[in-house]
């Protein structure tokens, strides 16, 4: 029996456990009382430039203005409309002013041309941005205009071409390249 007011040492190992196993619950209980909840917030944002994409597929073509094959004595205009390449892709973001300019083409002269492959001999066409061929819709040599569109995902190209046929055009193919410059 021990005296009272009086402690014994416990057996060794007992109060190592015993002083390890209190520093570790204070430790805990002092971790416990300084863990607080808090609550902030951040800002999130983006910025939309304005903008346009144009996927013209394989050779960078656009597409073609075709205008048949025609009899070598055949004579007046015809016309045509163009056709874009089926991998064409033009979008803009809503709202965006989208404007297009054609240069003169390889052959131009006073109008542009197309030349027979392997001569000089030429046929002259006009573009128009309406089927109505009007003087007022002729698309000029790197003049500007605007590109309406309703569905800004899905931006079509609409050019139409009359050629004059002389009738005394020698056989073979006529052809130009045209450079369109999409500006917005």
């Amino acid at each position: 029996m021990k005296p009272e007011g009086v402690d014994t040492l416990p057996a060794p190992g007992r109060s190592m456990l015993r002083i390890v196993f209190g520093l570790g619950l204070l430790g805990w209980a002092g971790s416990a009382t300084a863990l607080t909840v808090s609550t902030q917030s951040f800002q999130v944002g983006a910025t939309i430039a304005a903008g346009c994409s144009i996927v013209s597929g394989s050779g960078g073509l656009l597409g073609s203005l075709d205008f048949g094959s025609r009899s070598g004595v055949a004579s007046g205009q015809v016309t045509t409309s163009f056709v874009p390449n089926s991998a064409l892709s033009l979008a803009c973001t809503p709202g965006v002013a989208l404007s297009m300019s054609i240069n003169g083409g390889l052959n131009y002269g006073t109008v542009r041309n197309m030349q027979r492959s392997g001569g000089t001999d030429r046929v002259p066409y006009r573009l128009y941005r309406s089927s109505t061929l009007a003087a007022n819709t002729e698309i000029g040599v790197n003049q500007p205009f605007s590109i309406t569109y309703s569905d800004s995902n899905n931006i079509a190209l609409t050019l139409f071409g009359a050629a004059q046929l002389t009738g005394f055009s020698p056989a073979g193919n006529y052809t130009d390249q045209l450079t369109v410059t999409l500006s917005w």
